[in-house]
C-alpha cells in the first residue's frame, strides 16, 4: 500500500465511479483499475463493488476511506512542516540581545517571522558577557551584543561604528548646542554603564579631563532614567535613543574620536545552525 493507491482509492470513493475518479485524476481508466486491483490483493479484502455505472465501497472500504483520508492529510502536512523546516520557517528561535542593542533588534528586521505560521521567538537579554554565556551554553542560537567582546569561536558580523551620546539634564548642561567634549564634561557628575566604563575612563584620560563617576549601572536604560530624574549625565550608544524616555535632557553627541562603539550578531563557529536560525542570521544582516 502506497500512498499513490490511497489517492486513487479516495478520488473513486468520493467520486463514485471510475471513469470520474480517472478524470479527476487527469489518468486514464486502466491504470486506475490496475492500482485499485493491486490494493485489494496485497489487504486481501474487496474495497469497491464495481457496478455498470457506479461503484459503492464495501464495509471494508468505508474503514479503508475514513484512514485514507487521515494518512493523506498527515502525509500532506509532514511534507509541509518539512519543507517549512527546509526553508528555515518553522521552529523556535532563541535570541539572546544586549540591553543596550534593543533598539536594533528587532526593529523590523524579524518581522517576517511573526506572520508565520508555526514559528516562534524566545529572547533572553542580558549584558554582552550574559549573551556570549548563554551562547557558550547553547542556550541562545543567535547573540546580539556590544563591542568590545572577546571573539575566539564565535562567528561576528559587525555594525557599522555608532556615536556615543550624553544625556543631560538640565541643570548640568555644558558643551555646545549639538555636542560636547570629555574636557567639558571634566568634573560633571556622569553616569557610566559597566560595560563601556574602561572605554569612557580611557577616553577622559585621553583628553586630560576629570571624570566625575557619580554612579555605575548595567543597563543603559537605568542610565537614561537616572539622567532623567537629575541624578548625572548618562552616556550611551546613539542606537538606544528610539527606545529610552530622555524626557526634558538635552542629547548632545560626544565629540571623541575614541568613544564610539558597535553591535554585533554572533554565533558559534563550531555549532550547526538550524535553517531557521540561518534565516534569522539573513534578515538581520549586519544590523545596518
Amino acid at each position: 500500500m502506497n500512498l499513490k493507491q490511497l489517492e486513487y482509492f479516495v478520488a473513486i470513493a468520493e467520486e463514485h465511479q471510475i471513469t470520474a475518479a480517472a478524470r479527476r485524476l487527469h489518468i486514464s481508466q486502466p491504470p486506475l483499475s490496475y492500482e485499485l486491483a493491486q490494493l485489494e490483493r496485497e489487504l486481501g479484502t474487496t474495497f469497491v463493488r464495481r457496478g455498470p455505472r457506479s461503484a459503492t465501497l464495501t464495509d471494508a472500504g468505508k474503514l479503508l476511506y475514513e484512514r485514507a483520508l487521515r494518512i493523506l492529510a498527515l502525509a500532506q502536512a509532514t511534507k509541509r512542516d518539512v519543507e517549512g523546516v527546509g526553508k528555515g520557517m518553522a521552529g523556535v528561535l532563541t535570541l539572546g540581545v544586549d540591553a543596550s542593542c534593543v533598539g536594533s533588534v528587532p526593529g523590523s528586521r524579524l518581522a517576517e517571522l511573526a506572520t508565520v505560521p508555526d514559528v516562534s521567538v524566545e529572547l533572553r537579554e542580558g549584558d554582552t558577557p550574559q549573551v556570549l554565556e548563554m551562547l557558550e551554553g547553547g542556550v541562545v542560537d543567535i547573540g546580539v551584543v556590544r563591542t568590545p567582546f572577546p571573539s575566539d569561536g564565535l562567528r561576528c558580523r559587525y555594525a557599522k561604528a555608532e556615536r556615543m551620546l550624553a544625556i543631560m539634564p538640565p541643570a548640568l548642561e555644558v558643551g555646545t548646542e549639538m555636542d560636547v567634549t570629555c574636557a567639558q564634561l571634566s568634573d560633571v557628575p556622569v553616569i557610566l554603564t559597566r560595560r563601556l566604563e574602561a572605554q569612557v575612563r580611557d577616553a577622559f584620560a585621553d583628553a586630560k579631563a576629570n571624570l566625575l563617576a557619580s554612579c555605575t549601572v548595567d543597563d543603559p536604560r537605568t542610565a537614561c532614567t537616572w539622567a532623567r530624574n537629575g541624578m548625572g549625565v548618562a552616556l550611551v550608544p546613539e542606537t538606544l535613543l528610539p527606545v529610552t524616555d530622555t524626557g526634558e535632557c538635552f542629547i548632545k553627541v560626544i565629540a571623541e574620536k575614541g568613544l564610539s562603539t558597535r553591535q554585533a550578531v554572533v554565533w558559534k563557529a563550531d555549532r550547526y545552525m538550524s535553517p531557521l536560525a540561518q534565516r534569522c542570521l539573513a534578515l538581520l544582516g549586519d544590523l545596518g
